[in-house]
């Protein structure tokens, strides 16, 4: 099954149907994103996709609040109203890091009965504050919920642990063999983007991750299962800035372009 890819809305500064029209044209399936509780507004990002052929991912990061019911009940505001819209599936940062384990397992509990109700697949994503936030932990939750299923971005993990993770390959393994979903930026033992993955001085670190990546199409593949790609590198502060002129190093869309044709031509 092929694998599909997704660019990132993040970033974007042009009229949205622009951008879906660039999107398209630089090959991409479709495009991952947060819709604003708006209707009318959320419909028309989602008209305006599918006029341009594209399809689409929903993007839920929202809920930052500390109570526990006053966050889980945002949460479900937020994923009910994406799944509403009809995405792929939904790819939630779930959770905080200082929640308990059996506090992030309600929200895992809680997207799972939405799921069911809803029909739409729900995923949860490595993230740096989430409840997935280092490689050890999602380990331990993986192993409690064996149902879960993950969009994996081990550039935060390579940055919480200050390594490129060889020293915990039992927590890696088993992170690829569920997860569903890549965001496919390079991270590194000190920040979760490099400013250029075609920088010689990066090779090392990209052929690091492409190593991962490698083992994880493989099990998508030996199954017949769906991966897809978001490529995600991020504007500003992920990207780096010139110190005095605020410039960013590299464009975000040339190396998420970048990282496009480079995944499509070794998983041709």
């Amino acid at each position: 099954m092929p694998i599909r890819f997704y660019a990132p809305e993040w970033g974007n500064t042009l009229p949205f149907g622009e951008f879906c029209q660039r999107v398209k044209a630089a090959g991409y399936d479709g495009v991952e994103l947060a819709l604003p509780l708006d209707k009318v507004a959320s419909q028309t990002l989602v008209d305006t996709l599918r006029a341009h052929g594209l399809t689409w991912i929903g993007q839920y990061y929202q809920s930052v609040e500390r109570d526990l019911a006053e966050h889980s009940r945002n949460y479900e505001t937020y994923l009910r109203h994406l799944a509403a819209f009809g995405p792929v599936f939904i790819n939630c940062q779930t959770g905080k890091d200082y929640f308990s384990v059996a506090q992030n397992s309600r929200l895992f509990e809680l997207a799972a009965r939405i799921s069911a109700e809803t029909g739409v697949r729900i995923i949860h994503e490595t993230h740096r504050g989430k409840a997935l936030f280092a490689a050890h932990v999602t380990q331990e939750y993986l192993t409690r919920l064996p149902n879960l299923r993950i969009c994996l971005d081990i550039s935060h993990w390579c940055a919480v642990h200050e390594s490129m993770l060889d020293d915990q390959p039992e927590a890696v393994q088993l992170a690829l063999s569920r997860a569903d979903h890549l965001h496919s930026r390079v991270g590194f033992p000190e920040g979760p983007q490099v400013a250029d993955p075609r920088a010689p001085a990066w090779t090392e670190t990209l052929n690091a991750h492409l190593a991962w990546w490698d083992r994880l199409v493989a099990i998508h593949r030996a199954h017949g299962t769906q991966l897809t790609v978001n490529t995600e590198f991020g504007p500003a502060p992920y990207m780096p800035l010139h110190p005095y002129t605020q410039e960013p190093l590299a464009s975000q869309w040339d190396v998420n372009v970048f990282m496009l044709n480079l995944l499509k031509q070794r998983y041709a």
